[in-house]
């Protein structure tokens, strides 16, 4: 197919592509052509309003970037203009899943608070110099975190072309089109880079896989000898729960493990040494309907009279964190 040029292609085809391109250079990739026009070839009845929106996006250089809890940029000197031309396009990108994020003012108050889960997880994990996979990635939200925890680099991979091109927006202020946290908009299954990472991250998949198995024989073939795994998901006290239909208001969930069936999984895929390092309820106060993004969220989800319960009458929400080596 033949490609949009650079200079006259969409900011998110522009930047996604470079990013793209210059990771896999860093990586000595002898060819990332596979990437560079994926966002060419989607096809989505939503794309045309998203590239309009990311087209709307000011050209503000920031003088100051975070990648704490609240990844974002400022700079002095925003004009009003500009701040409304960013809102508006930042909010033609939306639901805001995962974040927060704040771009110059502009606060993305994102469904789920990230960074408590982040939280949860950092302590537990040393990614100094890492090379670093995170399945089911998001807008990249994670990815950020990850790098100011040390991480070399990371790629992120979900097939929500949604999520890549707001990653795009964040990135073009936070890292001006560098490539050190990259998404792509492919599943696992059609990530055809057979490189080895140093960590793997697939938080919030496993349950949405008929197979979830097979999911962890795929994260393993990127795994070498000692990376760790971390694997973030669902789970009862005693499972597997298989839900009839959905499982608070979700379809696609196939299974909902107990802990010891994820080890198991993780044993079975070459994995050893796992490790429970946290087990929490999902509250309200972690995932719930905002501004950016206004649709249903948890509060739906639960019995209005018993929250321990969903309103299919399971256990309410419950994640677990399981942290495992490649033997």
């Amino acid at each position: 197919m033949k490609q949009t040029p650079r200079s006259q292609a969409p900011f998110g085809v522009r930047f996604a592509g470079g990013a793209i391109e210059s990771l896999f250079r860093a990586w000595r990739d002898a060819s990332a052509d596979w990437a560079v026009d994926i966002v060419d070839r989607a096809s989505h009845g939503d794309l045309p309003r998203w590239l309009a929106a990311l087209e709307r996006l000011p050209d503000i250089r920031s003088n100051e970037v975070s990648m704490g809890a609240v990844v974002g940029a400022d700079a002095a000197g925003v004009t009003t203009a500009e701040r409304k031309r960013l809102e508006a396009g930042l909010r033609g990108l939306w639901p805001w899943r995962k974040g927060p994020f704040d771009l110059f003012g502009i606060a993305i108050d994102s469904e789920w608070r990230s960074d408590l889960k982040w939280s949860r997880i950092r302590p537990h994990v040393d990614l100094g110099g890492c090379r670093v996979l995170d399945v089911g990635s998001g807008n990249g939200y994670y990815g950020w975190r990850m790098l100011e925890a040390g991480a070399k680099a990371v790629v992120g991979i979900d097939p929500s072309l949604l999520y890549a091109l707001q990653h795009a927006a964040i990135g073009y202020y936070v890292d001006r089109g560098g490539a050190r946290n990259t998404v792509l908009p492919v599943g696992l299954g059609d990530f055809p880079v057979a490189g080895k990472f140093d960590v793997v991250f697939s938080m919030g998949v496993v349950y949405h896989r008929r197979d979830p198995l097979a999911h962890v024989q795929s994260l393993a073939s990127h795994a070498h000898n000692g990376t760790v795994l971390v694997v973030e998901s669902l789970v009862v006290d005693h499972g597997p729960l298989k839900p009839r239909a959905r499982y608070a208001r979700m379809r696609n969930v196939w299974t909902v493990p107990d802990v010891a069936m994820i080890c198991g999984w993780l044993a079975d895929a070459g994995f050893g040494d796992a490790r429970v390092v946290d087990v929490s309820t999902t509250t309200t106060g972690e995932q719930r309907t905002t501004a950016w993004m206004p649709y249903e969220s948890l509060a739906s989800a639960l019995d209005p009279k018993d929250s321990k319960l969903t309103v299919e009458g399971y256990p309410a929400p419950k994640r677990a964190v399981i942290i495992a080596r490649r033997n």
